[in-house]
């Protein structure tokens, strides 16, 4: 494995320990895990979520760390299917225990029929905002139910420089400051989501997936396309090729200007949101709001947080 950033050449054995070494470092130096946590695991079955698993595996057996993994079925038809049949087998070879939650149980539609749905009502949102914003609804109250204390989700190096860029191109400076390995502020009803990867760049984790013996999944969403998300990996890409490590500079300069307005992060609110009563720093929630636009109205379906 040639890294065009370092000029380093790695045999083999010495790519994956390099792999797992940066995710170790990454664990020890922004303390991501404190002895006592139960740790919930974001695992679509995509190769981050594999190889966060394994890692995870690893260390847990090593600590006696306490692992559950979650499989979110959107119910996308053709796509989805292959995601939830390796985090099986996965978690099964590990010895990982495995839950799966699915839009239709906790939503009543799949992410298929929202779409749909706001098709018909001429709605400008993608499949990707609904996705996104109620997979990280049904993530954190999941993790509420198990009483998970960490979320370990599987952002890459790429994703983070992504989210980095799409936030200052919406000019979104509270979302920017929250780009953190961990959040330096605890909310009240949310669980604090930790991404041990986000200095390892994605093409070194297909490889190291690759070469640990696991598969790689083959669908790609079909949603993801029409994303701005998919505009901004693409140029990402184009520079990363011409200006090698600017992944690694983007993302660098993004922990700087956390830890710049992060102070700020502590003057802001937690409310109830006014239709469902979760926690929500506005006085209707993203996943309320975008319900709302649909006419689909889930009410209470987040467990209170322990007051």
């Amino acid at each position: 494995m040639l890294r065009q950033h370092s000029g380093e050449a790695l045999c083999r054995r010495c790519f994956v320990r390099s792999v797992e070494r940066t995710v170790f470092k990454t664990i020890r130096r922004e303390r991501l895990f404190a002895p006592e946590d139960k740790v919930m695991i974001a695992l679509s079955g995509g190769k981050d979520s594999v190889a966060l698993t394994h890692i995870l595996s690893v260390m847990g057996k090593a600590h006696g760390k306490e692992l559950v993994a979650l499989t979110i079925d959107e119910g996308i038809s053709g796509y989805r299917e292959e995601g939830l049949e390796i985090s099986r087998k996965i978690c099964r070879d590990l010895g990982v225990e495995h839950r799966t939650a699915t839009f239709k149980e906790f939503y009543g539609y799949t992410l298929e029929e929202i779409c749909a749905l706001a098709k018909e009502k001429a709605s400008p949102l993608l499949g990707c905002t609904f996705c996104g914003i109620l997979r990280r609804r049904l993530l954190n109250d999941a993790a509420l139910e198990m009483g998970a204390t960490k979320v370990a989700t599987g952002h890459n190096l790429d994703d983070e420089a992504q989210t980095v860029l799409i936030n200052i191109l919406r000019g979104d400076v509270d979302r920017l400051a929250r780009l953190a390995a961990k959040p330096s502020v605890l909310r009240q009803g949310f669980v604090p989501r930790v991404k041990p990867l986000r200095y390892v760049p994605e093409r070194e984790i297909a490889v190291y997936v690759y070469l640990k013996g696991y598969p790689l999944y083959e669908r790609e969403c079909p949603y993801v396309r029409a994303s701005l998300r998919d505009e901004v990996r693409d140029m990402l890409n184009l520079l990363e090729s011409r200006h090698p490590g600017t992944k690694f500079s983007v993302v660098g300069g993004s922990n700087r200007i956390f830890e710049m307005l992060k102070g700020s992060l502590a003057e802001s609110s937690i409310r109830r949101c006014v239709r469902c009563g979760s926690p929500t720093g506005r006085e209707v929630c993203r996943m309320c709001e975008v319900l709302s636009l649909l006419g689909i109205d889930k009410k209470g379906c987040a467990p209170a947080p322990d007051e």
